[in-house]
């Protein structure tokens, strides 16, 4: 029994996660290529290998002739006895070859092979390790900045967060451990390259179903996200079971699940909203925290008008219009928003709505419309959530290349607050 091939086998196969046999056929390579630079042939050598004591022995086969004119495919009778008595001309001769005969540069030779393979293999088996969380999370601890990207450490790779996919206003201090996301895993000559990320959407979801147990075992689905990383995201959700609520799920016992995400992505706030296969509802929800007086939604056209108080127009289209800009890209459709003013010169509305509604005072529009809904935030507080500074004309186009629609969000305000 080769012992100490043996353990030089389990250790590593233990350490490195490299199977015995394939560094065992590695040994036998090595032994043919260096017969070969030794002999000038490999033609006529076999090795035999038991591979469960690791014992191995190498023959050159020869022919026996009455005289040799090549030989390393030919021996003579004479020196065919030798080896064994019971030999003739025309047959086959194992000579043993001993390792130690061989010169340096094939020895040299060998050790590299075998080298090689187990650098192959464990580069094989990384990639191997890695390919299978693409698309998923993994912790990964901060080594050092380079330029603008930085280095992180995933245990047995490191992979390179490029200045692209990090987000705004975060720093990472050495040894911190951090979430990521494996956009992809690539296959490379000099071992795996992982690209990461902290602002893809996805990683907000794997974080929810790490968290929620609910998503997890697929009670709770999580059917869209849309996000500006490191300010806001808007997710939808919907559930299988009837008994179970999929945003109370989400949000977990005095907000514990959503705040450990919240923690997690540093502080970006999380709209969680239920999912509807009705868009006008979907819209509607996704507008929250606005109150929303009407949708129209034409889903061939993918396009929706909505309408909403005009004290609430702030707050529906958020601060430099990110709340409509998200629930564009949350339902997939283009959405034009306007007031109860805007709507009703428009011809939306009627001219007489505000008074059907009860809305009107002697002096006018008293701002004062009260559905019931209570979003726990006063009508001061309106102006400084949404970002919004008196009357103003706004007009953009949002395009997300990520998307398969270019959402577009218009509206112009025209009358006083």
């Amino acid at each position: 029994m080769n012992t100490e091939l043996m353990e030089a086998l389990t250790i590593l196969e233990k350490e490195k996660n490299i199977s015995r046999d394939v560094m065992l056929d590695a040994i036998e390579n090595s032994l043919i290529s260096a017969c070969k630079n030794h002999f000038g042939t490999a033609e006529n050598i076999k090795v035999i290998m038991d591979r469960d004591t690791c014992d191995y022995a190498v023959y050159a086969e020869k022919n026996v002739v009455e005289e040799v004119t090549n030989p390393a495919l030919e021996i003579t009778l004479e020196e065919a006895e030798k080896i064994d008595s019971a030999l003739q001309i025309g047959d086959v001769a194992q000579i043993p070859v001993h390792s130690k005969e061989f010169g340096r540069i094939a020895t040299q030779n060998a050790k590299n092979l075998i080298l090689q393979k187990i650098r192959e293999e464990e580069r094989k088996v990384v990639f191997d390790q890695y390919f299978e969380k693409e698309k998923d999370i993994v912790t990964g601890i901060v080594q050092r900045y380079v330029g603008k990207n930085i280095s992180i450490n995933l245990g047995r790779a490191d992979a390179m967060l490029t200045e692209n996919e990090q987000v705004k206003g975060e720093n990472f201090r050495p040894t911190e451990r951090i979430k990521l996301y494996v956009v992809e895993v690539k296959n490379t000559p000099r071992g795996p390259k992982i690209l990461v990320s902290r602002t893809h959407p996805e990683l907000v979801k794997r974080l929810f179903e790490a968290e929620v147990a609910e998503v997890r075992d697929g009670t709770v689905e999580i059917k869209s996200i849309a996000r500006e990383a490191g300010s806001r995201t808007k997710m939808a959700v919907w559930s299988n079971d009837p008994n179970v609520d999929p945003v109370g799920a989400c949000v977990g016992m005095n907000g514990a699940r959503v705040n450990a995400v919240v923690q997690e992505l540093r502080g970006e706030k999380i709209d969680i909203i239920n999912w509807d296969e009705n868009p006008a509802l979907l819209i509607e929800n996704a507008l929250s925290p606005a109150k929303v007086i009407s949708v129209m939604a034409d889903p061939e056209e993918k396009v929706a008008n909505v309408i909403v108080p005009d004290y609430q127009l702030s707050l529906a289209i958020g601060k430099e219009g990110q709340n409509a800009r998200l629930a564009a890209r949350l339902t997939g459709y283009k959405i034009d928003i306007k007031s109860e003013t805007q709507a009703i010169e428009a011809g939306d509305l009627p001219e007489n709505y505000m008074e059907q509604m009860g809305l009107m005072g002697e002096e006018g529009y008293t701002g004062d419309y009260d559905d019931g809904y209570d979003d726990g935030y006063g009508d001061e507080e309106y102006n400084d959530y949404a970002g919004y500074d008196g009357a103003q004309e706004y007009e953009e186009t949002y395009d997300d290349p990520g998307q398969e629609d270019a959402e577009e969000i218009q509206f112009v305000e025209t009358d006083d607050r």
